[in-house]
């Protein structure tokens, strides 16, 4: 089991980022950020350096189930709130591994899961089609710009608790 849970061939996309700049303000859709040793820059948990939720990641696949659950032809990734949609990479096996996005390396985490904000933002049900799919988080080890299409790979077995 424990060589099934380390193998990852498989090479993510970064298809869209967005930045939170303060809560309750609409997401900033980018091509590009800048990523600090506080978080990226403009979002609202930069300077929480060492937070578990520096930086947030959803797959697209995902956003994809959670669309059609909900009956809604797609979502608006800003809907979200998440900083990264990811695609073509499965990001819960990605969880306690370190990753390299564009230049920046980051520690994931663990789960993001929805807020009941996404009752607001999706409609009714919102919460719970999300549950399950709301993404990870991660903690920011070496800064530097990520922009859409950089890939996403694996770096390592796992990392420390």
């Amino acid at each position: 089991m424990k060589q099934l849970l380390a193998t990852m061939p498989q090479v993510g996309r970064v298809e869209w980022i967005g930045v939170r700049p303060g809560r309750r303000e609409p997401v900033n859709v980018m091509q590009s950020v800048t990523v600090s040793m506080e978080g990226l820059v403009g979002d609202r948990y930069r300077g929480k350096a060492g937070g578990p939720r520096m930086v947030t990641l959803i797959q697209d696949e995902h956003i994809a189930t959670v669309a059609n659950i909900l009956k809604l032809k797609a979502i608006d990734p800003g809907l979200l709130r998440r900083n990264f949609v990811v695609s073509g990479i499965n990001l819960q096996a990605l969880k306690k591994r370190r990753i390299l996005i564009g230049e920046a390396i980051l520690d994931v985490t663990g789960n993001c899961p929805p807020c009941s904000r996404m009752e607001e933002n999706l409609g009714c049900g919102g919460y719970n089609a999300m549950r399950g799919h709301g993404g990870i988080t991660a903690t920011v080890i070496q800064g530097g710009r990520i922009c859409c299409g950089d890939s996403v790979k694996c770096l390592a077995e796992a990392i420390e608790a």
